[in-house]
Formats: structure tokens, C-alpha cells, sequence
């Protein structure tokens, strides 16, 4: 596999590149759209924080399983 990404050329790469980031930007783009309309759409406040302490706690678990894993 990381042969055939090494034969590509620098326009395809690019191009793959600028594909992937923005599938990336459109998946989180959904994402968020569908928290601001679920996650206790009445208290943005509180769903932002409820986000905030949703997403540091996936970071920090898997920061810690990581390191488990190394």
C-alpha cells in the first residue's frame, strides 16, 4: 500500500490530499450540526459544556491508552 502512495505523482497527491480534508470537514460539520440539534438543543450553554467534558474525557482516555499500548 504505502508503495502505490509513493508512485503517485505530487498532482495526485495533492489532489487525494484536498479529497480526504474535505470529506474530513464535511463529516464534522455533520457531527456538530446534529449535537447543536439534539444534545439539549433548549441550554446551549450546558451542551457546550457537556461537549467539552465528553470530548476531553475520550481524549485523556485514549491519551492514556496509548500509552498502555506502547
Amino acid at each position: 500500500m504505502i508503495k502505490k502512495i509513493r508512485k503517485l505523482t505530487t498532482g495526485k497527491k495533492i489532489f487525494f490530499a484536498l479529497l480526504i480534508g474535505f470529506a474530513v470537514v464535511c463529516f464534522w460539520r455533520g457531527v456538530w450540526g446534529l449535537l447543536d440539534e439534539y444534545l439539549l438543543p433548549n441550554d446551549y450553554i450546558l451542551s457546550l459544556w457537556i461537549s467539552i467534558i465528553f470530548g476531553a474525557s475520550i481524549l485523556i482516555l485514549t491519551g492514556y491508552l496509548s500509552r498502555e499500548l506502547l
